[in-house]
């Protein structure tokens, strides 16, 4: 599935046509990669945005540029620092039959028997790199956590295969974990520092 951007060819020089571009709404641009030399460009901000919110950052843009339709992925964006506003933004030109690595976002599903029991789920890795064709491209990748108990600990390896894309980051990576609650550990520490008196009767 593609979505649709309408993109404007640009001009680079002077440099103050960028900033007028951003008054206006505007976000300069480039488009380079499969079968199309780098290419200004410029999308409107609040369609971009639309887009990106509604089908996610690994979403197929189909823009065209000189006449010609090209699909093309979202491959960097940067943004301002105080507005959040996007200051310039990156599209990948790609070859839909060509497999692409792009990152997808981890999303930890379900409430794991650990933390039903008192412990405390801790996350490590928040993304992974993904290979696929672009319209196979995930935006999340779910991570069943519910049988996860007090010390245990899933990684990469521990996904379940998927049949439109491969995981490419290395298996022994960890995802999550389920520990012990810290104030549980800092109770048992406390009752082990106890000093034991000479003398004194214990039961």
């Amino acid at each position: 599935m593609s979505v649709s951007l309408e993109v404007k060819e640009r001009a680079v020089r002077p440099r103050s046509l960028r900033n007028q571009l951003r008054h206006s709404g505007q976000v300069p641009a480039v488009v380079y990669g499969y079968e199309i030399e780098s290419t200004p460009i410029s999308v409107d901000q609040k369609e971009l945005t639309k887009i990106l919110r509604d089908n996610g950052v690994n979403a197929v843009i189909t823009m065209t540029v000189g006449g010609k339709k090209i699909n093309t992925l979202l491959f960097k964006a940067q943004l301002d620092t105080f507005t959040t506003q996007m200051k310039h933004v990156e599209f990948l030109a790609v070859n839909m039959k060509e497999t692409t690595e792009v990152e997808a976002e981890i999303l930890l599903v379900g409430e794991s028997e650990g933390v039903k029991a008192g412990g405390e789920l801790t996350q490590n890795l928040y993304n992974v790199l993904v290979s696929a064709t672009p319209d196979k491209l995930p935006e999340r990748v779910e991570v069943d956590i519910t049988k996860l108990a007090i010390g245990d600990a899933i990684t990469v390896a521990d996904l379940q295969k998927n049949k439109d894309y491969d995981i490419i980051t290395e298996g022994e990576e960890q995802i999550a974990a389920v520990v012990e609650a810290k104030a549980a550990v800092a109770e048992s520490s406390e009752e082990a520092a106890e000093p034991t008196v000479i003398g004194e009767k214990t039961e």
